[in-house]
């Protein structure tokens, strides 16, 4: 049997195959894709969930003039191959290959740029809505799967569609899970739909009658659930409430079907909602089985799905950890997730303290207030959220925490480079965005040890507390049998120095340790210093080395703007010091994915580039020597 992807070079290329091609052509998809992430590591069980669907889209529609609009868009690989990027695959989330996200600069086709949950409705409607004021013709779709609907967001755009377009089709994605299984009403609720009898009926029999006749029993079908869904659940089905014509639900991996219900809802001269049960994982057994593993993961043997142990224990693995343990010895320590127990370990926290468990779907603004509400009640929230998303809930924060003064902990994982995930999940703004606001600490513990002492000092300080700390592993140092509690805003000297000192924050310290041993062997005595604390800075030692030595330098995991190194600076103009600053960091642009030695390495984020950067400055120090001679 002749293959038939490399052939696909477009999406035209799609519609001139026949069904039992296109089945053919999932059924390599899939192979490519389990094969090709094996290699890469990615969102392997979201797309294998969305072959056929995707397959059935760019059959009915005409992309770039259509326009779809992925939510969260990593279940987007499928797409991303049929759209000019087959040969290209084996690259995702490599160096200078494909994102793993859909990205407005990588292709035409990619009509919306995304990586966080909850988005796609807003941006569809704002493109339909300028279609409509254009007056276009064009088609915009939504594709969200079900966890999306958990997200503020997404309901704020429900509630404007109907009055804002006539014409919008959102696809609703539902496969149970998002990274782990999906809960609360909204998982309920959806449940509820795809488990009552009289929609289960109607399924089977549009199976049956578009085997005999086609695109009429799409139509038929859709006309029967307009009917049913009056007197489903309450007064009318959710959907039908915000003014979109519920359709569904139907099998997402029977391409017949779905080709003919989207030539149907095509037709439709109103906002429609086709609802469409999926598989996570489908096509791959132990993604079947084990659809949290499989939904975002490392390199794996694609014959069994076996990945390879770390090794050793990640920061996210020794937050639960301690966690744990604190939550033994406090009973008012309560452990607040927002849809990412597993990547943020909070899966260990679960079994262990199950009624101080609390997974509030992708809901980050809703996690902040909810902690904060626990806080006024004497209870101490740890709210475990990426850095990256926790700048969803910004004036949460603010209004809600930081106003209030209460004691809150924010454990920021992927605090500094996310690399493979790139700019959508880099966590280089939370030093920034969160040390101009009041009554916040803000602590970055240099290795596995400091963390668990950093979450004990949280534990006991009576406000606001961030930790931020890096994806994976640490340096390997072993975790004390009891933390201890860390004096606040007092950063830890590694080593004395007298000509330049070097302020080396969290993950960044080992580059500061590397740069002090260059500048020993050229003659100079270098202070390093472990600053602990963003916010609030030691001014003390800034002092003391800015009076001291004739250069500071500063590193950190973090744009330059507003960061650690800009805290220095302040600190020095409010003391009226006058000391040369050499400051290491991100530059003012987001970063693509990539290696993260090699990222490094591209932007000056190591010991070498602030040597060279120093020099101008080491030059005049060493003329002043000479000139005292």
């Amino acid at each position: 049997m002749e293959e038939l992807l490399s052939g696909i070079e477009s999406p035209a290329d799609v519609k001139r195959l026949t069904i039992p091609q296109l089945t053919q052509l999932a059924e390599e998809i899939r192979e490519r894709l389990i094969l090709g992430v094996a290699k890469t590591g990615g969102h392997l069980g979201p797309n294998l969930g969305v072959v056929e669907l995707t397959l059935a889209l760019h059959y009915v529609f005409d992309t770039p003039r259509d326009s779809f609009v992925f939510d969260v868009s990593h279940q987007a690989y499928v797409h991303k191959m049929l759209t000019g990027r087959n040969r290209r695959f084996e690259t995702i989330r490599q160096p200078g290959g494909l994102n793993g996200f859909m990205l407005r600069t990588e292709s035409e086709h990619d009509s919306y740029g995304a990586g966080h949950a909850g988005t796609a409705l807003s941006a569809a409607l704002g493109m339909a809505v300028a279609r409509d004021m254009s007056g276009g013709k064009e088609h915009i779709v939504a594709l969200c799967g079900d966890a999306a609907f958990t997200n503020g967001i997404s309901f704020e755009a429900l509630n404007n569609i109907a009055a804002q377009t006539r014409r919008l089709i959102v696809v609703l994605n539902d496969n149970a899970w998002s990274i782990d299984k999906n809960v609360g009403a909204i998982a309920q609720y959806f449940h509820k739909m795809v488990t009552n009898p009289t929609l289960a009926a109607m399924h089977d029999r549009a199976a049956t009658m578009l085997e005999r006749f086609g695109g009429k029993a799409v139509r038929q079908m859709a006309r029967k659930a307009e009917e049913a869904a009056k007197g489903l659940i309450g007064p009318g089905m959710l959907f039908e409430e915000f003014g979109l014509s519920y359709y569904g639900p139907v099998d997402g991996h029977n391409l017949p079907l779905l080709i003919e219900t989207f030539k149907f809802l095509k037709q439709q001269n109103k906002p429609v909602l086709l609802h469409a049960i999926t598989q996570k994982g489908r096509g791959f057994q132990p993604a079947e089985e084990k659809q949290k593993k499989f939904h975002g993961l490392g390199p794996y043997d694609p014959e069994t799905g076996e990945t390879k142990s770390a090794g050793q224990k990640t920061y996210s693995e020794v937050f639960a950890e301690t966690l744990c343990k604190l939550a033994d010895g406090n009973d008012k320590i309560v452990a607040i997730t927002a849809a990412m127990p597993s990547g943020t370990g909070l899966d260990l926290f679960r079994p262990k303290h199950p009624t101080r468990y609390f997974d509030v779907g992708i809901a980050e603004a809703h996690a902040v207030i909810f902690a904060a509400g626990m806080a006024t009640k004497g209870y101490k929230p740890f709210c475990a959220i990426y850095s990256t998303f926790l700048q969803r809930a910004f004036d949460p924060i603010v209004h809600d925490v930081c106003l209030q003064n209460l004691p809150v902990v924010f454990c920021m994982d992927r605090g500094g480079l996310s690399s493979d995930d790139g700019p959508t999940h880099h966590g280089l703004f939370d030093i920034s965005y969160l040390r101009s606001l009041p009554n916040i600490v803000h602590m970055v513990p240099k290795d596995e040890d400091e963390l668990a002492d950093m979450m004990f000092t949280a534990m006991l300080h009576d406000g606001p507390v961030a930790i931020r700390y890096p994806r994976g592993a640490g340096p390997g140092v072993p975790v004390k049998a009891q933390p201890v509690a860390l004096e606040i805003g007092v950063a830890e000297v590694i080593q004395d120095g007298q000509d330049v000192a070097i302020f080396g924050l969290g993950a960044m310290l080992p580059e500061a340790v590397r740069l002090a041993a260059m500048l020993r062997r050229e003659g100079f005595s270098a202070a390093v210093v472990n600053p602990r604390f963003a916010k609030p800075i030691d001014r003390r030692c800034v002092a003391q080395y800015a009076r001291r030595c004739g250069l500071l330098v500063t590193l950190e995991d973090h744009v330059l703007a507003g960061g650690f190194g800009s805290a220095v600076l302040e600190t020095l103009s409010e003391l009226e010091l006058d000391v040369p600053v050499v400051r290491i960091g991100w530059p003012d642009r987001f970063i693509e994915h990539g290696k993260l030695e090699q990222l490094r390495q591209k932007y000056g984020l190591t010991a070498e580039a602030a040597l060279e950067k120093a020099r101008p400055h080491l030059a005049a120090m060493e003329s002043s020597r000479m000139a005292l001679r």
